[in-house]
């Protein structure tokens, strides 16, 4: 039997990917999505959303994903589960492997997206979404007149907790050095912001609360003194690491591992497009990653368009 080859593959399964897969399908391309072994991303991490336009009331982030996978379903776009762990894209059609099953298509929208990096305390990780979060701007209006902490030192939480300062009654920043590594003007911006407070030296040891987050304590790195502090949510800003592991040798990447890339959505590779936080370093936000994914689809569309061969 001759092997099925797709029109599009699109490797991940976020707003972005299913995006991309809502807007393959409808538009009668044979369409693949790869779910990932976390299907949804960041978003299944997130458990109110009130800034997805069309959602008058709030949203759970599963149940948005969710409600965008049976739309892309519906639509024709088929599915797989587990994490992509080679892609060929040296001779057409390009095959994507998924452990020991591989798929032909002619195009791949690589939406794989970032993963916000954590702590690593289990405590923390059991709090996701109970008051700790990595996205002041998702999440910051929730903690109007509540005390938060910023855990970072960079340009990412510096922003954040500018960000913070307008809803927080007060932002504590945990910085494990003496001084920021942000930019100067962010830096200058900061502590300049009456509500915002700096916590030097130190680092995070636990995150206090059973239910949600009642507090952390923390740990002066110098004379390793512990105490606590009472918060409402503690907001993680050490940066994001984008899930392109798989994609080193293939595509272009820049010096951080996003996708570099050839205008709106194109990469190096011809015929391979990329939509949302994988190459959004700056705005990764759900909406701004379910347009990015639009535009790949339109892409790939004009791209198979333009290769099919021409009737004589």
């Amino acid at each position: 039997m001759k092997e099925k080859i797709y029109d599009t593959t699109v490797i991940g399964s976020g707003p972005a990917g299913l995006t991309a897969a809502i807007y393959a399908s409808r538009g009668k391309l044979a369409t693949l999505v790869i779910l990932g072994s976390q299907m949804g991303g960041q978003l299944m991490l997130t458990t109110d959303v009130e800034d997805f336009p069309g959602f008058p009331e709030i949203v759970q982030g599963p149940e948005l994903i969710l409600r965008m996978k049976s739309q892309a379903e519906r639509l024709g776009a088929e599915f797989t589960n587990g994490d992509v762990t080679n892609v060929d894209v040296s001779k057409k059609p390009f095959r994507v492997s998924v452990g020991s099953q591989g798929f032909l298509t002619k195009t791949i929208i690589i939406a794989t997206g970032a993963s916000a990096k954590w702590l690593g305390l289990p405590s923390e990780q059991r709090l996701i979404g109970k008051g700790v979060s990595s996205c002041a701007v998702c999440d910051g209006p929730f903690f109007r007149g509540k005390k938060i902490a910023v855990v970072g030192g960079g340009d990412a939480a510096m922003k954040e907790a500018l960000f913070l300062a307008k809803f927080a009654s007060e932002v504590q920043v945990v910085h494990r050095r003496d001084s920021l590594r942000a930019f100067p003007v962010l830096q200058e911006r900061a502590f300049n912001t009456k509500n915002i407070k700096f916590v030097w030296n130190s680092t995070v040891e636990e995150v206090l609360g059973k239910e949600k987050v009642e507090g952390i304590k923390i740990k002066n790195v110098k004379s390793r003194k512990t105490n606590s502090l009472k918060l409402d949510g503690v907001f993680v800003a050490i940066g994001h690491k984008p899930n392109t592991e798989f994609l080193k040798g293939k595509v272009d990447l820049d010096k951080k591992g996003y996708i570099s890339l050839k205008g709106k959505s194109k990469t190096s590779v011809e015929g391979v497009f990329a939509a949302g936080d994988v190459h959004d370093w700056h705005y990764q936000q759900a909406v701004t990653a379910a347009a990015a994914g639009c535009m790949a689809a339109m892409d790939v569309e004009e791209y198979l368009e333009s290769t099919k061969p021409q009737d004589r």
